[in-house]
């Protein structure tokens, strides 16, 4: 057996200091079996050690969160005894070194978290985040992580219903790909993983144990170097057919009294699954690991606790429920074993071979686990940058409009999505492509809206700010397919938290986001936090992912952005001000990437969107999209193409610069579509509301036009939105 000295702990990921604290908790040097649980349970990807100070600032809490952070996802009431269960999780490492296993493996383990509780999941969507186009393994691993992704999806039969993709060079040596799931749940038939009772028998189900996956946890939490294709062993390799069995299987034997408790086998597998059930219910537990069933011959006990072989689950049964649940776990070809019972001992208690291998308090695993209040620096806000006039002068909106729309971060993502089924399943009512995806509760008149969003540029400026935005971002796309937005979870993407400038990006974009979820009282229910994404000490810029959730009591009431009916009038909710800074026109077309984000106006958001949901309600809106990246614009053109119709833009008196009106993202904004006869309704309930409204102009035939500056055929715009991507990854 290998001798643990501090190198050997080291060489495991834990720092010097953190060595000598456990060898003083336990009052001796620990083995190699349970120098490895500690380096999984005492890792930043299971321990949240310098995340975990600042996690508790965020607003979690509202009258429609049954589960809020610090479960296998949260929960939400969405009424008539249905909750919807959902989480995001990063697998950001794995899906570098393996694109394809990366992200399968990404979307089987987000799944399981959401079936652990009971739930069936209806809809999977994800945000992923790719190097410079021109950077050697970009299409690669786009390909992969798209295939990935599918294939695992498609195969179980869960629909994906949205996602985003972007690229920049902070990501050229650590892509982000970030996965999330939703299921639905009867709110009376919820599962927890706290463990409870003594002498309970822990059960094994599943995949059988084999050695793909070993240090998984502890990779995630490391930077990358010249050597990372070394690290391919601890990707795991995912089976969505096994998955689909093990979730049908569970959901079963969920349907009487027989489950305690359960847990999924992720991160850190079998190690953070048992200690982590014990820690919730204050029990000991005792694990014979000869009973584990293996694939592989003659694994040792560390190899065992560390495996983070795919679709495995823990399970604390009922006493003589045992061969009731094997029958179960037979018919539907999975493993089965009673590897464990639980006990008073407050110990995880290891036995191989009939000897005791390990023996650790689980306290020392989870509360006592490091928490760091590490140094960050504040990001000043930049200043405003002034545009002369001279730099408009030689430029046309009609070209400015295509150089943008056919921009990696706005052209359309057709090539992605027609890979993924998001019709299995028979609920979707909207596919990607939309501001969100949305699909029906099966049954019932009600529907779930879901989105996706991330803003890396804003939150790299200006952390604060962005992290608002983020969140004001997801809100906006609910509510513009009409959905009454409940909830949000966040997957945290950043570079090394030791580092200050990185830290403070951290805790001012979390301080950002819980200022915007609690004043539009939009929760945070669960969520995940992805640090050390950097290679070669090049970090990423600052990524938090949202994942917003939302309600349509009426599904008939949902909205799409495509317009409608010729003749019919365009408005601007919100006011446009003209915020270049930061902006795809500064950067694409000024070559200028410095300046602030857009401003955040908390109580425009609110007022505009409550206000904007109430006209939705009295069905006074044909169609809506959110003015975001590209400004005014890019949003009309895109609603333009998906409704193959033209729009003619009046001549505003008092457009002092064209660009920065047509470009400007400022944030609290809207295109709708309404009839003539409506005008006069409409306006009265925004003027009472205090809301800020332009009459942009009336929708036509085939043409884009504006004075002399545009006069673009929509086919012209079409092609211009969806060629780039489609031709990039076939060249």
């Amino acid at each position: 057996m290998t001798k643990v000295t501090e190198s050997v702990a080291i060489d495991h990921g834990l720092k010097k200091e953190e060595f000598s604290k456990i060898c003083e908790l336990l009052k001796r040097i620990p083995n190699i079996t349970e120098l490895a649980i500690f380096s999984a349970m005492w890792n930043e990807h299971c321990s949240y050690k310098s995340s975990r100070k600042h996690l508790k600032k965020l607003h979690t809490s509202g009258k429609q969160v049954i589960q809020g952070p610090g479960e296998n996802a949260g929960i939400v009431d969405v009424g008539d005894n249905d909750a919807i269960v959902f989480k995001i999780e990063s697998h950001n490492h794995p899906s570098f070194i393996e694109p394809y296993q990366g992200a399968a493996t990404g979307v089987g383990g987000i799944m399981r978290d959401v079936f652990t509780m009971g739930a069936r999941p209806i809809a999977n969507l994800n945000s992923i985040h790719f190097g410079s186009t021109q950077h050697k393994k970009t299409k690669n691993l786009l390909r992969g992580v798209v295939k990935g992704i599918g294939g695992y999806g498609n195969c179980i039969g869960v629909p994906i219903i949205g996602g985003q993709t972007s690229f920049d060079d902070s990501y050229n040596g650590n892509i982000l790909v970030n996965a999330m799931t939703l299921g639905l749940v009867n709110k009376n038939k919820i599962f927890y993983s706290k463990a409870a009772g003594l002498n309970k028998p822990v059960i094994y189900v599943g995949s059988k144990t084999g050695r793909d996956g070993i240090h998984g946890a502890s990779m995630a939490s490391a930077t990358f170097d010249d050597k990372i294709e070394e690290k391919k062993p601890t990707v795991q390799v995912g089976d969505p057919f096994t998955e689909k069995l093990l979730l049908e299987a569970c959901l079963e034997l969920m349907s009487d009294n027989s489950i305690i408790a359960i847990q999924d086998m992720g991160a850190a597998g079998l190690t953070s699954s048992s200690v982590e059930m014990a820690s919730k219910g204050n029990l000991g537990i005792e694990l014979n690991l000869s009973k584990v069933p293996c694939r592989e011959n003659k694994m040792s006990p560390y190899e065992i606790m560390l495996s983070e072989s795919q679709e495995r689950m823990l399970i604390i049964l009922e006493s003589g429920k045992e061969d009731h649940a094997k029958k179960i776990f037979d018919k539907w070809n999975l493993d089965f074993a009673v590897i464990g019972k639980t006990n008073n001992s407050n110990k995880i208690e290891l036995i191989f071979d009939n000897s005791k291998v390990a023996e650790i308090p689980i306290d020392l695993l989870a509360e006592k686990a490091p928490v760091y209040d590490r140094k960050w620096k504040k990001t000043k806000l930049p200043q405003k940058l002034k545009f002369d006039k001279d730099n408009f002068k030689s430029l046309s909106v009609s070209n400015c409009l295509k150089k943008i729309l056919s921009n990696p971060n706005i052209s359309e993502k057709k090539w992605i999505w027609d890979q993924y089924d998001h019709t299995v399943m028979g609920d979707t009512i909207q596919k990607p492509g939309g501001d969100a995806g949305v699909v029906r509760i099966h049954g019932t008149k009600k529907a779930i809206a879901a989105s996706i969003d991330s803003s890396a540029s804003y939150c790299y400026s200006h952390p604060l700010t962005g992290g608002k935005q983020v969140v004001c971002e997801s809100w906006r796309n609910l509510i513009s397919v009409g959905a009454q937005p409940i909830a949000i979870t966040n997957c945290l993407n950043f570079g090394n938290p030791e580092k200050e400038k990185n830290m403070g990006e951290f805790v001012e974009c979390v301080e950002g986001i819980a200022e915007a979820s609690k004043y539009l009282d939009f929760p945070v229910v669960s969520g995940n936090v992805s640090f050390y994404n950097e290679t070669k000490d090049k970090g990423i810029k600052p990524t938090p992912a949202i994942g917003g959730v939302g309600l349509l009591k009426d599904y008939k009431n949902m909205l799409t952005m495509d317009f409608k009916k010729v003749g019919n009038i365009v408005f601007v909710i919100g006011k446009t001000e003209g915020h270049l800074d930061q902006s795809i026109f500064a950067k694409d077309i000024l070559n200028e990437k410095k300046g602030p984000p857009p401003s955040i106006n908390l109580f425009n958001e609110k007022n505009i969107g409550e206000t904007l949901l109430k006209l939705i309600e009295k069905k006074l809106i044909h169609s809506c999209h959110d003015v975001s990246l590209g400004g005014i614009l890019t949003a009309v053109s895109k609603m333009c193409i998906m409704g193959n119709k033209g729009l003619k833009i009046n001549n505003f008196k008092e457009l002092t610069n064209k660009y920065e009106y047509f470009f400007g993202e400022d944030q609290a904004r809207y295109i709708v579509e309404i009839s003539k006869d409506n005008i006069q309704k409409i306006v009265e309930i925004l003027n009472n509301n205090s809301v800020h409204f332009d009459d942009l102009g009336v929708i036509q035939e085939k043409n884009l036009t504006f004075n002399g500056d545009i006069n673009l055929p929509i086919e012209e715009l079409s092609d211009t939105h969806k060629y780039w991507l489609k031709e990039y990854m076939n060249n």
